[in-house]
């Protein structure tokens, strides 16, 4: 059996955590993102419910507060990057200053949002982070892309052409062409020619794509 929220979150096209200490501020994001009607979206005061949120179900995205009282969100971001390395951080806060942001989005954060913003500019900055995170795309989509970006990544360390790794798979170019952009998933015959062709278990590719 899958919990409401787990269940929400499939048919959602992301799941979006917001941590901020400004109560009016938290309500008003989760209605707007309800209201949209294509998130799942849950609201956290602080890092201690954020953290136990995490838990057992990571958000997609978070929007993360960095002015929160005494609590350092530089602290926060740092530990939720070591945690959860592929969450997509949104920066959420007050009278930034040039040498704040430069030393957050230092720290991998996807974007910044200055308070007060439009809900226009946090519609756009959250369809930018869907469509950069491969967001709302099937299981399937995201397997075949990262799978195949992963394959294409060796190949290129190698220094090799799409034909010179045909010749050592014995597939076809338009074969592993067509895995490399994502459009097809290899077969259980390719993908273990593909391994043997950059001396690798076929374990390893796969732990590599943090799918």
């Amino acid at each position: 059996m899958i919990s409401m929220m787990e269940a929400l979150a499939q048919t959602a096209v992301a799941d979006i955590a917001v941590l901020d200490d400004d109560l009016d501020f938290r309500n008003y994001i989760e209605d707007f993102l309800k209201d949209e009607a294509v998130y799942s979206v849950r609201a956290f005061a602080n890092s201690k419910e954020l953290f136990d949120g995490f838990e057992d179900h990571p958000a997609d995205i978070l929007l993360l507060d960095m002015k929160m009282g005494d609590v350092s969100g530089d602290k926060v971001l740092e530990q939720l990057l070591a945690r959860w390395p592929n969450l997509c951080v949104i920066v959420v806060t007050g009278y930034p200053s040039l040498e704040d942001m430069r030393a957050t989005f230092k720290m991998k954060v996807f974007d910044y949002l200055a308070k007060p913003f439009s809900l226009a500019q946090l519609r756009q900055v959250l369809k930018n982070a869907i469509e950069a995170y491969g967001l709302g795309r099937s299981p399937q989509d995201r397997l075949r892309e990262r799978l195949g970006h992963s394959i294409k990544m060796l190949r290129v360390a190698r220094d090799w052409s799409l034909k010179d790794l045909a010749n050592q798979t014995k597939l076809s170019v338009s074969q592993i062409s067509a895995i490399e952009r994502g459009t097809n998933l290899p077969s259980i015959e390719s993908l273990l020619a593909i391994c043997k062709a950059f001396e690798k278990k076929p374990s390893e590719i796969l732990s590599a794509i943090d799918f």
